[in-house]
Order: C-alpha cells, then structure tokens, then sequence
C-alpha cells in the first residue's frame, strides 16, 4: 500500500480486530442475548441460541485475543512486563478460555441431565451461569478500556 508505513497498517488492523472482538462482546452479550429471551416464548430456545451466539464470540475471542497478546508483547519487547495493556489483554484471553473450556462444558454436562426446577442441577446451573455472566461482564469492560484508551501507549492509538 503506497503511502502507509508497515507500523501504521498493522495499528490499523490491531483496533479492528480490537474493535470486532469487544463491539462482538458488547452485542452479544447486551443486545443479542437479551432481544431472544424477551422475544422467544421458548426459554430454552432462547438460551440455545443465546448460547450459539457466545460460542462463537469466544473463538472470535481467542484469535483476536490471541493475535493481539502477542502483538502487545513483541511490541513491548523487554518491558512487557510493566504494560498494563498486555495484562489486560491477558487477563480477557484467560477469562474466554475458562468461560470457554471450563465453565460452558459444566453448563452442557448439567443441561445433559435434565434440569428440573429447584433441583441440586438446577442450582448448579444457576450458578454456572452466574459465574459465566460475571466473567463476561469483566471481560466486556476490560475490553472497553482498551478500545477507550488505545492498544499502543502514547498518542499512537
């Protein structure tokens, strides 16, 4: 591309990927989610394709997040350890794998069960989930920080 520094394109591609991981989470999380509860009659319908919509968010999460950790650290270099951005990139890429790999396969281990209303599965559950929606909600707002303030320190956004 003439006329764009290799630096200045790749700034570019870490906000998009940046912007359609945490916008994805924020849709996601508090437009889609919600719009199918209060618009399926069928609760489990709702929450089936609720839970579609954040699996795929959660790869988009690993890649991005992923692609952007190590970009983070390598432009760092040896003061990585002193930027907050990469712990805060740290930080969301760990909560979407334990949302992803610890977290969602206990919730589908218990709806395997059968899930009867006011059951020990039913309880569990709950509080899988709740668990699941304090670690999304973290995650969202770790990532809205970023988008805020930037990926790059300094005036380099």
């Amino acid at each position: 591309m003439p006329g764009i520094s290799r630096s200045c394109w790749w700034a570019g591609a870490e906000r998009s990927l940046l912007t359609l991981w945490v916008g994805g989470l924020w849709v996601a999380g508090y437009v889609v989610a919600p719009s199918l509860f209060a618009s399926l009659d069928d609760r489990q319908l709702a929450g089936q394709l609720a839970g579609q919509v954040f699996r795929l968010i959660s790869y988009i999460g690993m890649t991005a997040g992923s692609v952007l950790l190590v970009s983070a650290v390598l432009r760092a270099g040896s003061e990585w350890l002193r930027e907050w951005r990469v712990w805060t990139l740290a930080a969301m890429l760990v909560l979407v794998l334990i949302g992803a790999f610890v977290i969602q396969p206990m919730m589908v281990e218990l709806k395997l069960g059968g899930i009867v209303p006011g059951s020990a599965q039913a309880t569990a559950f709950g509080r899988m989930h709740g668990i699941s929606s304090v670690l999304f909600l973290i995650t969202s707002v770790l990532g809205l920080a970023l988008v805020a303030v930037g990926l790059r320190s300094g005036n380099r956004r």
